[in-house]
């Protein structure tokens, strides 16, 4: 399954699709570009297990430190194979490559890769539950391009057309912002213990189906839009 993003149109400022993602904010880049999205595959693992430790050493470093960094990469930073499995996990392609990942969770599960799981991991209940939105990495040399919101759109998308009313999040520092600009609160804020005996700030967020949002059987293709 494939979605895409096309890029034709000369330099200008490009307002992202859904409102909740554009509160006062535009995205502007020096030369166009073609993003293809779709459902990750197990044979993807290797590319992400590449890309999750690069993404996160040079766009977290700015409010983690490299110990916080160190501990929190191949546990709380890692692949979740079960998200592919249940063919909610998103990949951005651009050149042939994969430059971005992120999706969505019905587990219980609220972060983390599979060197972290214990045991089972059981499906949560949409009428009493809230989805997650999980594992947003995006390559830096790819970073405000508007591939984060677009895993938004698309998992939010999905979750709420699964039955869900209520999306959340164990957001890190840098992440806030964008989900804050897509709609989402914050709940509290406390510290994951990390595999080096350190603790690791975060957010809880949340956000509920807007009243107007219509729900689809199945994730829409990805219209075209610009990106220049």
């Amino acid at each position: 399954m494939k979605y895409e993003t096309k890029s034709s149109i000369p330099e200008r400022n490009v307002s992202t699709r859904r409102a909740g993602c554009d509160r006062g904010s535009s995205l502007t880049f020096g030369k166009s570009m073609r993003i293809e999205y779709r459902v990750a595959r197990m044979d993807d693992v290797p590319a992400l297990e590449a890309l999750i430790p690069l993404s996160a050493r040079m766009l977290q470093s700015g409010y983690y430190s490299p110990d916080l960094l160190d501990g929190a990469i191949g546990t709380v930073f890692g692949v979740d194979t079960q998200l592919i499995r249940d063919a909610t996990y998103f990949v951005a392609v651009a050149d042939a490559k994969i430059v971005g990942c992120g999706g969505w969770s019905r587990r219980k599960t609220l972060y983390g890769g599979d060197r972290a799981k214990k045991g089972e991991d059981p499906v949560r209940d949409p009428r009493t539950e809230p989805a997650l939105i999980r594992a947003f990495f995006v390559h830096p040399d790819y970073a405000r391009k508007g591939i984060g919101r677009e895993f938004i759109r698309l998992s939010e998308t999905a979750a709420f057309a699964a039955g869900f009313r209520m999306v959340e999040i164990v957001a890190t520092l840098a992440g806030e912002p964008l989900y804050a600009a897509c709609g989402y609160s914050v709940v509290e804020r406390y510290s994951i213990d990390l595999v080096n005996g350190r603790h690791m700030p975060v957010v809880r967020m949340k956000r509920r189906e807007e009243p107007n949002q219509t729900q689809e059987p199945t994730l829409p293709a990805v219209t075209s839009r610009a990106i220049v």
